[in-house]
């Protein structure tokens, strides 16, 4: 079995697969991990001195919830777009809202990392829920941008529209949500919350504890921001 399988299936003897990997090949275990909703296995692989991925490690520990450990992660990064997006996102688990996800932005158009520009238009629509017109128009650059390179829109991406346009009614909601669905990956953020838009939530639930996704990632669509402690974690999940 290979790692991608063991992953993606669960399987428990993956500690065991990824050690009897040759050492070039455990390069890029931890991203895979991530990739495939394994996030704690992740932290664990993108830790290995010989393979240390601090960007990957920030991100599965902002999958955990673990935003304040995130940062202590990016104080030694350079600042690149993928780097202002993470430290984004962690601050905004924290309950705060500055202008780093604008920041991402610009960064990700300036170094054209598309993959970047679509994850900090999406976190800055997210941000935005509270005003849907205003999510709407800052989400629609990540549609232009789709259409611009010939790609089909980030299944993360649709995920928060179909939200924001849940909230102004009609059917265009749930036809989001459902596309988002279908190009969202098994046990990621994007899967949770195009559950959530459907009205699935049992099987929201089911996917965010095997993906291992803190209620910090789902929980401001229905307050409209995370509800922050010390370390970005609900009072009432710690």
């Amino acid at each position: 079995m290979s790692l991608a399988e063991a992953l993606d299936a669960g399987h428990p003897d993956v500690l065991a697969t990824y050690a009897a990997l040759p050492l070039p090949e455990r390069a890029g275990a931890a991203s895979l991990a991530l990739s495939y909703g394994r996030p704690t296995l992740a932290v664990w692989w993108a830790t290995d001195p010989r393979h240390h991925e601090p960007l990957t490690l920030a991100a599965a520990l902002l999958r955990l919830g673990r935003a304040t450990a995130a940062l202590d992660v990016l104080e030694t990064v350079p600042d690149t777009a993928r780097a202002a997006l993470l430290r984004a996102r962690a601050r905004w688990q924290l309950g705060q809202r500055d202008d780093q996800a604008d920041v991402a932005c610009i960064l990700a158009r300036r170094e054209g990392d598309t993959p970047a520009l679509m994850a900090a238009v999406t976190l800055a629509g997210e941000q935005s829920l509270g005003a849907p017109y205003a999510a709407l128009r800052i989400l629609a650059e990540g549609l232009r941008v789709s259409e611009q390179i010939g790609q089909p829109a980030d299944a993360h991406l649709l995920s928060v529209l179909a939200h924001a346009q849940l909230r102004l009614g009609g059917p265009k909601g749930a036809r989001t949500a459902q596309r988002a669905l279908e190009r969202s990956v098994a046990r990621s953020p994007a899967r949770v919350l195009a559950l959530l838009a459907l009205r699935r939530d049992t099987e929201a639930g089911a996917e965010a504890r095997q993906g291992e996704l803190h209620p910090v990632w789902w929980e401001g669509f229905r307050a409209g921001c995370p509800e922050a402690t010390s370390d970005g974690v609900p009072a009432a999940q710690e």
